[in-house]
């Protein structure tokens, strides 16, 4: 069994019906984290790693970077019923890069589990909405898309990139109680466009773009380099 580096950066990848259609991004942000960090890039690329689980169907392939070097680990693909996330009472911390240092969000991941909840919540030190353990967060505002400033520390997730690359949004500051009565919706590059069906045990309306949104989320074919 392989050993997580001590200090690294990781990519989850999504292979579905055989193809990794957002590989190339993972393989950008990738490159980008470990010269940001000074660390050793993998060996090989990532397209070639995680190249055995191409055609594979099904599955997702985390690959790890840094120091010893790298691993590769896989799981099957999680459900993607609506979630119920609380509000964590751990405080989120600037995550720009997707590293394996995460004990807030692993705090915050264990608070969801004690309550019987999908996920949580993070918030800044002044209480804004920042994102999930594993998510970017979006919502609703009248017809117009939100989510959280990337200057609030969030990782620019590859989902995230996605989503804005679909439908406009405009980056606004809110706290819990500011999303009371909007639709709120999750994403990331393993599931795509999920909706928030409970925030603080608080049922949250749907909103038919969302839907529409989970329905164009994956490319039709990987994109080019």
């Amino acid at each position: 069994m392989n050993t997580a580096p001590s200090r690294g950066v990781f990519e989850t990848i999504r292979v579905r019906h055989g193809q990794a259609p957002l590989l190339t991004r993972h393989a950008t942000r990738l490159a980008d984290a470990c010269r940001a960090l000074g660390l050793p890039l993998p060996g090989e690329s990532l397209e070639r790693l995680v190249a055995p689980w191409l055609g594979a169907g099904e599955v997702i392939v985390r690959v790890e970077a840094g120091l010893p070097g790298a691993t590769v680990t896989t799981r099957p693909v999680p459900p993607l019923a609506p979630l119920a996330v609380i509000v964590a009472t751990a405080r989120h911390v600037p995550y720009p890069f997707k590293a394996t240092e995460r004990s807030a969000f692993v705090a915050a991941q264990s608070e969801a589990r004690a309550a019987g909840a999908d996920d949580a919540l993070l918030l800044t030190a002044s209480g804004l909405v920042a994102e999930g353990t594993v998510w970017s967060i979006f919502w609703w505002e009248g017809d117009r898309m939100a989510t959280p400033p990337l200057a609030l520390g969030v990782l620019p997730g590859v989902g995230r990139a996605r989503v804005l690359e679909l439908e406009p949004a405009v980056e606004r500051e809110r706290t819990p109680v500011e999303l009371e009565r909007r639709s709120v919706f999750a994403t990331n590059a393993v599931r795509g466009v999920v909706p928030i069906a409970r925030l603080a045990g608080v049922p949250m309306p749907d909103h038919p773009r969302t839907a529409r949104l989970a329905e164009r989320f994956w490319p039709d074919e990987p994109e080019a380099a």
